[in-house]
């Protein structure tokens, strides 16, 4: 079973800088933080598309989210406005 590591935003960064800095091939960076080479290419193509918005982490959403989450929440609020609704014509439409 292969443990499952988590890089905090200042470690994938610092690693970035590094690769970027150093001259050495991606593998070499990899290999000497003992990282995935993959997982550090993945960190290097997300860095250079967003720069510093970059691994929010958990717990913040990121910028192009930001409105899914907002829908879906303003959804879900709708779905509870209706249930309460169709609950109280229940209650109001029972005849004594």
């Amino acid at each position: 079973m292969r443990k499952i590591r988590k890089y905090d935003k200042e470690f994938r960064i610092n690693a970035i800088k590094h690769y970027e800095s150093s001259g050495k091939s991606l593998k070499e960076v990899a290999e000497s933080l003992g990282i995935p080479t993959p997982t550090l290419n993945g960190w290097v193509k997300e860095y250079k598309e967003q720069g510093e918005k970059s691994f929010p982490g958990s717990g913040n959403i990121k910028p192009c989210n930001e409105e899914y989450y907002r829908l879906l929440k303003a959804y879900e609020d709708v779905k509870m406005e209706r249930d309460i609704l169709k609950k109280a014509v229940a209650i109001f439409s029972k005849t004594k």
